[in-house]
């Protein structure tokens, strides 16, 4: 099993979920989150004055799929939250060593 953990930017949130749901995904962890990456923020014009914005929105999708379902749900993510400009997130893979699903006590992959 496998954790995926994207970062997007909030408004391709809709479609990212849209797509996923298409595929089957059945659950999924979202938050909003704020952060920054190479960037560092940026600045915007408000009322003609200029502000810094340090940490930008975006929001964070955890996933747990099946090893064999992982390459797919990384492709959906990237294919769907892609609008080629700079900030449009990450998408990471980790290992899950055990996942136990608290009502039933289903474990692994049953646990899905």
């Amino acid at each position: 099993m496998k954790l995926v953990t994207a970062v997007i930017k909030p408004h391709k949130w809709e479609d990212v979920r849209e797509a996923l749901e298409a595929f089957g995904v059945t659950g999924m962890t979202v938050s909003e989150v704020s952060g920054y990456g190479r960037q560092k923020g940026h600045t915007e014009v408000y009322r003609g004055a200029e502000y810094d914005i340090a940490l930008v929105p975006k929001i964070r999708i955890e996933i747990v799929v099946d090893d064999s379902d992982t390459a797919d749900i990384v492709g959906i993510v990237t294919k769907t939250a892609h609008t080629g400009r700079i900030g449009d997130g990450k998408v990471w893979v980790s290992p899950v060593e055990t996942v136990v699903r608290v009502r039933t006590g289903d474990t692994d992959v049953a646990a899905l």
